[in-house]
């Protein structure tokens, strides 16, 4: 029954809106076609003009209302994230500039040039010159853009200063997997057939020296203020993206192919709360890659703080090897035996 009325309804809004249809044919007919019709040009070149009007204050209300809850309010977190806003804001004011010019321009002279009997249209069939113009300056403008994109982006994925930590990110569905190289600052080997969720997340081949005081982590990782931090990206089981948006950076987690970024972070996790005024901020570390049904979910924290904090945290950190082989681990406490010959002593 709901079918028939749902059909029957559409079918009478198809009926009104042709017999209004019609009725506006017979008005103009009444009124006269030409006169109806510059009636129309008249009437649609004011609402051009309202409409632009009307847009900008929109504009003007939204900025108001929500750039103060946008990112780009807060500032980047990161050195490097500096450079990519200064990117972003200078590509802003230059598409800003031209949209408001254009759009200017355009309901202005859909207004003014309406149709006129005072009036003849110019015909204007080719220009090399106008054509050059603006096709060489658009040009130019972008290739100058894509040149700064280039230069930062080579930038962050090169060489990290010689004194930057060095943190190994790995993903997998659905949460991040951070190694420390230990007090030895060199990362051990790892193999994919030795991933054991339980106790080697990432695969580490436990007989080869330098990988017996790394350091596994998973779902918050710390970084000092003010200290280059050089993240080597990897994956486990398909892409990920590594997003850090507070730092302005992103790159791919790939499996089998290590990707690498580097920044320096400006504020602690506490100076961010203060600057946001927000007590419960965090610095978020996302997956960007659709990467399965849990996608969602998969996020990280990523806690700054200063060297002292850092160093303390480091030293509650047991390494993974100790994990994996608790019997030897030397600050296990013995457990004594009670063997019989004990016993018959005792008593």
């Amino acid at each position: 029954m709901s079918l028939y009325l749902s059909i029957a309804i559409i079918v009478l809004i198809f009926v009104v809106i042709f017999q209004i249809a019609k009725a506006s044919e017979y008005v103009s007919i009444l009124k006269g076609e030409e006169a109806s019709r510059k009636q129309n040009n008249k009437i649609n070149g004011f609402l051009m003009v309202a409409f632009l009007v009307l847009g900008f204050v929109g504009v003007y209300v939204c900025n108001e209302l929500f750039y103060g809850k946008t990112q780009l309010a807060q500032g980047a977190a990161s050195v490097q994230g500096e450079k990519v806003d200064q990117m972003l804001w200078i590509t802003l004011t230059i598409t800003g500039i031209v949209f408001v010019i254009t759009q200017v321009l355009l309901f202005w002279f859909a207004y003014k040039y309406q149709e006129s009997d005072n009036r003849k249209a110019f015909f204007f069939a080719h220009s090399t010159k106008l054509e050059l113009i603006w096709t060489a300056i658009p040009a130019i403008t972008l290739t100058v853009l894509v040149i700064f994109g280039l230069r930062n982006w080579f930038f962050f994925t090169g060489d990290a200063p010689k004194d930057a930590m060095v943190v190994e990110v790995t993903g997998k569905q659905f949460g991040w997997i951070f190694r420390y190289p230990g007090h030895d600052n060199i990362f051990g080997k790892k193999y994919y057939k030795n991933i054991d969720p339980a106790t080697n997340s990432v695969g580490i081949i436990w007989d080869d020296k330098y990988s017996q005081d790394d350091i596994l982590t998973e779902q918050t990782m710390y970084v000092v203020k003010g200290k280059p931090v050089k993240l080597i990206i990897g994956s486990r089981d398909v892409v990920h993206d590594v997003g850090l948006t507070h730092f302005r950076l992103k790159m791919d987690a790939v499996p089998g192919i290590p990707t690498t970024m580097w920044f320096t972070p400006k504020y602690t996790t506490k100076e961010m709360k203060e600057r946001t005024g927000n007590p419960n901020f965090a610095y978020e570390i996302s997956c960007d890659q659709m990467c399965g049904n849990g996608h969602y979910s998969m996020k990280g924290i990523i806690e700054v703080v200063d060297q002292e904090e850092y160093d303390l945290w480091m030293a509650k950190q047991k390494p993974q090897y100790y994990t994996a082989f608790p019997e030897k681990d030397p600050t296990a406490v013995a457990t004594p035996v009670v063997t019989d010959s004990t016993a018959t002593a005792k008593k």
